[in-house]
């Protein structure tokens, strides 16, 4: 499986980088491309891509498949990806996957394919001034990675919705900035920036706080979700489901195979992490993220319905899922989502 370079990350936000990627229109049953970003949020793809997982449950079917994946930041380059045909698998926050979904009932249809786990979102400030939200001044700047439309700007919403009323839901949107995780956590965990914040994900948000000593945790992700949750997701659209049911079941699998795996094996799980993202963070820190009781990799969504109802009511999508049944396909792995 084939992962494209920050660079081409970058260069992909424009609409030539995305149609270099394919073009939209009918495929062959048999290739699927994969959209990811950063973080250990996505390492059951990191694990399916280095076991070649995917490919195994397609000959498992009588299927060669060629998979290929790419690396974007945010929802708002991931949703216009899968909207321009550009891929085949979204991976993202509940809260780009919501706005999409909404947007496309009745058409393309895309709903969520599977949750990547259930992972603790931090909101980390180094201004020793701010102890919660309602402490940051108009001289912060919190980093995301998309304003308005991640799930951690969605999580921050609702969480100033709930302090401040559903007016004021967008309250701290106009000191939020769209940065990307490896460029946020570089800022705080240095300092001497204007970013004074970062809503991160593993192992970004652990980074900072033992980089730097005056960073601190704001506000967690369960606290407001009301429990662990399931932040990170892949979606897709229908037509790629109906139209590639062999590569459909196979990727499914292979997520699967990949979560039973990490749970076996965590210490290999985080020699793989390290070793597929290049990566030179320190091996106990994400050993620890992997081991965490916090932590757990598996398909099923959780906790993923009070974003949804917010978004309604506020006004950020249209259409009001009566479940989270509404924007998952009907899959086995999915029956138990809420």
């Amino acid at each position: 499986m084939k992962k494209q370079p920050l660079l081409h990350r970058l260069a992909v936000l424009g609409l030539g980088g995305l149609l270099a990627l394919g073009v939209a229109g009918a495929r062959a049953e048999g290739q699927i491309r994969i959209a990811d970003q950063f973080g250990i949020v996505y390492l059951l793809l990191d694990v399916a891509k280095d076991q070649k997982l995917i490919e195994k449950h397609g000959k498992a079917q009588g299927l060669d498949i060629a998979v290929s994946q790419v690396t974007l930041s945010g929802g708002s380059a991931m949703n216009d990806a899968l909207l321009s045909g550009s891929i085949d698998i979204a991976g993202a926050g509940v809260g780009p996957l919501l706005t999409l979904w909404d947007r496309t009932l009745g058409k393309q249809n895309v709903r969520g394919v599977a949750s990547l786990g259930n992972f603790p979102y931090y909101l980390v400030s180094t201004n020793p001034a701010v102890k919660t939200i309602a402490d940051f001044g108009d001289k912060d700047r919190i980093a995301l990675p998309a304003v308005g439309v991640s799930v951690q700007s969605r999580i921050l919403q609702l969480a100033s919705s709930r302090l401040w009323g559903d007016t004021q839901h967008a309250k701290l949107d106009k000191i939020s900035v769209a940065l990307p995780h490896p460029e946020a956590t570089a800022a705080i965990s240095k300092g001497g920036t204007e970013i004074t914040a970062h809503f991160a994900n593993p192992p970004f948000q652990e980074q900072e706080l033992a980089a730097n000593p005056a960073a601190k945790i704001v506000l967690k992700s369960y606290d407001v979700l009301g429990g662990p949750a399931s932040a990170t997701v892949l979606y897709a659209t229908d037509k790629f489901r109906t139209e590639n049911p062999k590569t459909y079941r196979a990727f499914t699998a292979a997520l699967a195979e990949a979560a039973q795996w990490i749970h076996a094996n965590p210490e290999a799980a985080t020699d793989l992490f390290l070793r597929v993202n290049k990566s030179r963070i320190d091996r106990k820190l994400v050993l620890d993220i992997v081991k965490s009781p916090d932590v757990q990799f598996k398909l099923t969504p959780q906790n993923t319905y009070a974003l949804a109802e917010f978004m309604h009511r506020v006004g950020a999508i249209r259409n009001k899922p009566a479940s989270a049944r509404d924007y998952f396909f009907d899959d086995p792995h999915n029956a138990g989502a809420n």
